[in-house]
């Protein structure tokens, strides 16, 4: 007899995603991507955080202010694609859990990839995410909300 409780494709890779926002160092918002292929294979992770050389200990990490955090952060989605490393994305799908914002739909829909596996739109009414909505479906790019019957999967690391 096997396990009923399993978690579906879906929910492992948006966990996935989940689990990669935890390493975001941002005090205020932590997003992450998982982009995986139509085989269910993962290429690639990202989260929001600074260019590789650029500390997150000298970087702002203010939201307002002279010197803020958004001219240098990287954004999930953006940096998942950068580290797929030259890797095919063509009909990948990638699951992030905010929706993306008009610069890294761009890069998404460069990059080939087919889908966005979203969880929430917080900021659905702002000029980004209105020009992300209005590029994702020029281009063809299949828009999906994210919905679980699960509310919360654990991990524990002892026995």
């Amino acid at each position: 007899m096997k396990r009923e409780d399993y978690i579906s494709w879906k929910e492992y890779f948006m966990g996935v995603a989940l689990l990669a926002a935890k390493r975001s160092k941002d005090p205020n918002t932590q997003v992450g991507a998982c982009i995986v292929d139509k085989n269910n294979i993962i290429l690639s992770t990202g989260y929001n955080g600074f260019p590789y050389g650029c500390s997150d200990e000298t970087y702002p990490w203010e939201r307002e202010g002279e010197d803020t955090k958004y001219p240098y952060v990287v954004h999930a989605e953006l940096n998942a694609i950068l580290n797929a490393n030259g890797k095919s994305l063509k009909g990948a799908k990638i699951y992030v859990d905010l929706f993306p914002c008009n610069e890294c739909a761009k890069a998404i829909i460069q990059s080939g990839i087919s889908e966005v596996i979203y969880m929430y739109d917080k900021y659905a009414d702002s000029e980004a995410t209105i020009a992300s909505k209005k590029m994702f479906t020029s281009a063809g790019v299949k828009l999906t909300q994210f919905k679980s019957k699960k509310k919360k999967i654990e991990l524990e690391f002892h026995e």
